[in-house]
């Protein structure tokens, strides 16, 4: 029997991505267990979410701290009290400082509403829109010190529609990011995914740049 893998959820909001992956392990298929769940806001409602399926919380206020470098010290002792072997951002709405990321590199998993390396940063619903692209998506990706720039685990692409809007984009979006990050967090946990120099390898083999792609 595969030991469990400990993970350590960071949110700033909402939580589907963190809902999505309850849900995932609460089937039986992931050796991923959530240890904790961490937010920088008090009012996420994804605090509640973990509450609901019996997962510690821990509130850790941003605002409360002189600078990033301080925080980031903080969040780093409060995550490793929780002995995790996998760190997951679902919508931390936070830039991280160097140290942290090289802190837990090769265990820090991100979620992103583009098809990387497309649409760093915010509003890549609109951005993807007004550039007229007939593909969009969502990545998984190792994360590195670069904003959004870390080796590409997987991505979901989905068509975009002549009528579409930036919101039903984004909900179309949303639900393959439902999808593929408890994909890739059951890949971390089972010791199939491994970030190594050549970048993300599945299987002990080397995924290509834009990592495994899915297609609707």
């Amino acid at each position: 029997m595969m030991a469990d893998c400990n993970v350590v959820v960071l949110i700033s909001g909402s939580g589907s991505n963190l809902q999505a992956l309850i849900d995932s392990i609460a089937t039986g298929d992931s050796p991923a267990r959530i240890r904790a769940v961490i937010s920088n806001r008090a009012d996420a409602y994804g605090l509640e979410r973990a509450k609901l399926a019996g997962i510690d919380t821990l509130v850790l206020d941003h605002k409360q701290f002189d600078g990033r470098e301080a925080f980031d010290a903080a969040l780093v002792e409060a995550i490793d009290g929780f002995d995790p072997q996998l760190v997951v951002l679902a919508g931390f709405m936070r830039i991280l400082s160097g140290g942290f990321v090289r802190h837990y590199e090769g265990r820090l998993l991100n979620i992103h509403p583009s098809l990387l390396p497309k649409y760093k940063g915010l509003h890549t619903h609109q951005r993807a829109l007004e550039a007229g692209d007939r593909e969009h998506g969502c990545s998984v990706h190792f994360v590195t010190e670069e904003l959004d720039g870390g080796p590409l685990v997987v991505q979901a692409v989905v068509p975009v529609q002549a009528d579409d809007t930036p919101e039903s984009l984004a909900q179309r979006v949303h639900a393959e990011e439902h999808r593929i990050y408890p994909l890739a967090v059951s890949w971390f946990a089972s010791g199939r995914l491994r970030h190594a120099d050549a970048g993300a390898l599945l299987d002990g083999q080397a995924l290509p740049a834009s990592g495994h792609i899915i297609r609707n």
